[in-house]
């Protein structure tokens, strides 16, 4: 797994990623998709088959206003991002073979089709790690394992996705 922003390549095994396309994939995650900019995901490192993000505790992201925790639909909708982007990642790398822009434009029928979180502790912290690697990615459809941690580490929940790749 190598650590986001490249410079002047990310190597990750056998496969290196361009800086165009990790920038066009932060910029499609992390700004294209307003609804992972309203939740503050931001990437920290992209593999062809994991993936690493953050999320900044705020207010507005509070579930319980008496324990100060993050609300379980973040978690759930974090989890899900996080599935999709290592789908992303594994793709890219499937198609090194096409510039990184038309590898880029493949994402647009990604979809969930379904979606399973445990919730193991209450998520409260000041950010979170969100991870992700792809167990499986078929022609069809992609099979992943996520999780959500706190700062130190813990585990507070986890997931399994499944997504429509075409």
């Amino acid at each position: 797994m190598t650590k986001v922003p490249p410079s002047p390549s990310v190597t990750t095994g056998p496969v290196t990623f361009e800086p165009e396309f990790i920038a066009g994939l932060k910029e499609l995650f992390e700004e294209k998709i307003v609804f992972n900019k309203l939740l503050g995901l931001k990437i920290i490192a992209v593999g062809p088959d994991r993936v690493t993000a953050r999320i900044d505790m705020r207010n507005e992201l509070i579930g319980h206003y008496a324990h100060n925790r993050i609300h379980g639909g973040v978690i759930s909708a974090g989890l899900d991002a996080m599935g999709g982007l290592a789908v992303m990642a594994a793709i890219g790398a499937r198609h090194m073979d096409e510039a990184p822009l038309q590898r880029l434009h493949r994402f647009v029928k990604l979809g969930t089709i379904d979606l399973r979180v445990d919730y193991l502790r209450p998520g409260i912290g000041e950010h979170f790690e969100l991870r992700a690697e792809v167990m499986r990615l078929g022609s069809r459809v992609a099979s992943t394992r996520m999780e959500f941690l706190g700062a130190d580490g813990k585990l507070f929940s986890t997931g399994a996705g499944a997504y429509i790749v075409s």
